[in-house]
């Protein structure tokens, strides 16, 4: 094969944080909307537009969502093991939310009934705001190492609780995501709407959320850089190795995380993106200029999910109780076959994904005003 093991595993690693960032480019602002939905709307009229912003696209932006879940399975099997075992409640409350999503939108327009719609538009702003919280405090678990660890014979121990996926850490992280996904959702509505009182209340919470995602972003690299977190490998590693946990060792090193920039200075762009995308947005918003604010909130997604990844590399899911027993780039991929394959695949129909996506986006792209959903029955 013409690529080897360790170029293989680098590319489905950073294939892996192409669909993650994916998933947040694009659904993520059907989250922020659905999370704003109950405060910038007041009226069902002013609801339904606001809905309508995401009705034409909510559904195939999720499928980044699974292609992001069947890219951990088929290419890091040990990760999708461990992580869905092991945060199967977190997991759950994600899946629970976000098939409210679904149900919300194709039943609250079935009745007029103003309790019957103020329900399910609940049920939306749950089907947002829940995902956004527990991927960021997922994201915070990762940072400070799952509570796992594994035998001799590879058998996965995961000896946490739901509660305690909570940490301090943790639920700045998931602040961090909550303020991320509400400034995308903002600056969608932003583009998307034409100008008027709900598009102005958009405005408003976006200003509050690029500056939370600031301020809470700064403060979780403060908590890096100055707390006890942080792994490192230890001894040589072969990245062409087998795929095997136990045969490399890893401890906790407090600053760790901080170890890739000194050693690759031009990563430090995807942190300096997460602290500049909220600075834009809010240029975007103070100038009027709507795709500013868009651009922004999109560049704060790419850099701060970025950041994570480069400074976790060549870590995945290190373990808080077992260092020994976490999980690499180098010692949990699959085989060299299944990834070349995969990687095959994936060259054909990404860049048909891609190309179809951007240009359903081109067709169904317009602003979405209050006299538009009061003419058109067939609005959500």
């Amino acid at each position: 094969m013409p690529l080897d093991y360790e170029t293989l595993r680098v590319i489905w690693w950073a294939l892996m944080g192409i669909l993650l960032i994916g998933f947040a480019l694009t659904d993520g602002f059907d989250l922020g909307v659905g999370a704003l939905l109950p405060f910038v709307a007041r009226n069902d009229v002013e609801r339904r537009q606001v809905i309508n912003t995401i009705g034409a696209t909510w559904e195939g932006n999720q499928v980044w969502f699974i292609l992001g879940g069947g890219a951990i399975f088929a290419a890091w099997p040990f990760v999708y093991a461990i992580s869905f075992s092991g945060f199967y409640l977190a997991m759950f409350l994600v899946l629970a939310a976000l098939i409210l999503r679904p149900v919300a939108f194709k039943y609250r327009s079935k009745k007029p009934d103003a309790a019957w719609r103020t329900r399910w538009d609940w049920a939306l702003f749950i089907g947002g705001f829940v995902p956004a919280l527990v991927f960021g405090v997922a994201v915070g678990n990762v940072l400070t190492g799952a509570p796992f660890r594994l035998d001799d014979n590879l058998r996965a121990f995961y000896e946490g609780t739901l509660l305690g996926l909570f940490s301090p850490f943790a639920l700045l992280a998931g602040l961090v995501s909550v303020a991320m996904i509400v400034l995308h959702g903002s600056g969608w509505l932003a583009i998307k709407l034409t100008h008027g009182p709900v598009r102005d209340r958009a405005i408003r919470f976006g200003t509050f959320a690029a500056i939370a995602a600031l301020v809470f972003y700064a403060l979780g690299g403060v908590w890096l850089a100055m707390g006890n977190l942080g792994f490192a490998t230890i001894g040589e590693i072969d990245p062409n190795g087998p795929s095997n946990p136990l045969m490399a060792e890893a401890a906790a090193q407090a600053g760790a995380w901080l170890s890739n920039y000194s050693a690759y200075p031009m990563l430090a762009i995807l942190p300096a993106l997460g602290l500049l995308g909220p600075v834009i947005a809010l240029v975007g918003i103070r100038s009027g200029k709507d795709a500013l604010v868009f651009a922004g909130s999109s560049a704060a997604n790419l850099g701060i999910i970025g950041s994570v990844g480069a400074s976790m590399f060549p870590f995945i899911l290190p373990s808080s109780i077992d260092p020994q027993s976490s999980l690499t780039v180098w010692n949990a991929s699959s085989s060299h076959l299944t990834l070349f394959v995969m990687l095959l695949v994936t060259a054909v129909f990404l860049p048909l994904v891609l190309l179809y996506t951007a240009w359903a986006y081109k067709v169904m792209f317009g602003r979405v005003s209050e006299d538009e959903v009061k003419q058109n029955p067939d609005f959500y």
